[in-house]
């Protein structure tokens, strides 16, 4: 194939089809107005294309699903929107992380000779591999929509309580990771975030917690319980300390009332967290009053001197260690 060719086959492969009808026109065939159709594309991300030619009969089917919602009873125009722009939203990072992972398998692909061009490459990935990860990705938003929904459930029946209820929230940083990343190269920086990342997902959730939002040099996490909290917090100054690749950690927890909006968390538990993270010494986890309360009797806590937090005045944090076994002689 050429260039042109493999370009147009790759673009068909992800699509699903080919691309014959301008934004008006699949608006039309899927039951929407030209208005609300750029209201849609706008709330999954994507930019008005003008009369090019730029869509197929998936987007139609796209279009009608969410003119259907429109009509029915169960969700209002506003709840179809904001889901909406949730999907956009989460699926243009996804689609960002899965491409830029993509890139290093096609750049192996083509230096080992098992394809041609980097086009080549992408097509027999995306003839092969796309199908079977499309499935996973609906297992995984299923599975991932019943833990929330049980989550949700759980906080009870006061409205409320349903967005606003009491966690742990932990905040871990990489100590000195302005100075390190400028002696890195590009891929080594690269490398390492993923890595870190990576670590502190997996310990995060081997202890029943959420991993909210990743920050490159941090990691915003949440647990329901302030005791698994800490455990968490000391397990990745533990494992991240284990990694020769990778540099200390300052983690700080607090606990209180948390917002849970837009796949985020809010509230003054999530700022403090912070505070205490950017104030601890290397491989040390700093918590607060509430969360110390909280670990009484589990763990070794010893206030250090106040100091002054943004947004919290003066603030005595507390330092917390496993505790000592004593054995009598």
């Amino acid at each position: 194939m050429s260039r042109s060719e493999l370009r147009d086959a790759l673009a068909h492969l992800i699509l699903g089809g080919e691309l014959t009808l301008t934004s008006a026109e699949v608006a039309d065939k899927g039951g929407l107005s030209i208005e609300d159709g750029q209201r849609l594309w706008r709330a999954l991300g994507f930019a008005d294309t003008g009369d090019s030619i730029a869509y197929g009969e998936p987007d139609v089917d796209a279009i009608a699903t969410v003119a259907a919602a429109l009509d029915g009873e169960v969700m209002d125009e506003q709840t179809v929107f904001r889901m909406t722009r949730a999907l956009g939203t989460t699926m243009a990072r996804l689609a960002d992380w899965q491409v830029t992972t993509l890139v290093e398998q096609i750049e192996r692909d083509v230096h080992a000779g098992r394809a041609a061009t980097r086009l080549d490459a992408a097509v027999e990935l995306a003839e092969t591999a796309a199908p079977g990860f499309e499935h996973l990705m609906i297992y995984a938003w299923r599975r991932h929509l019943a833990a929330a929904s049980a989550r949700m459930e759980a906080l009870g029946a006061a409205e409320e309580e349903l967005l606003s209820t009491t966690m742990t929230v932990g905040f871990a940083d990489l100590s000195r990771f302005t100075s390190l990343s400028n002696g890195l190269d590009d891929n080594s920086l690269g490398a390492l975030v993923e890595n870190f990342e990576t670590r502190c997902s997996d310990i995060v959730t081997a202890h029943g917690g959420r991993v909210i939002k990743t920050l490159g040099d941090a990691v915003l996490f949440v647990t329901d319980d302030p005791a698994e909290g800490t455990r968490t917090a000391l397990d990745l100054v533990k494992q991240i300390a284990l990694r020769a690749e990778l540099p200390n950690i300052c983690v700080g927890l607090a606990t209180g009332s948390v917002v849970s909006r837009l796949g985020d968390v809010y509230g003054p538990p999530v700022n403090l967290a912070a505070r205490l993270s950017h104030v601890a010494r290397s491989n040390r986890v700093l918590v607060d009053d509430a969360t110390a309360a909280a670990i009484t009797g589990e763990f070794d806590t010893r206030a250090l001197p106040p100091r002054p937090l943004r947004g919290f005045g003066n603030v005595s944090p507390i330092t917390v260690s496993e505790r000592r076994s004593f054995r009598s002689r």
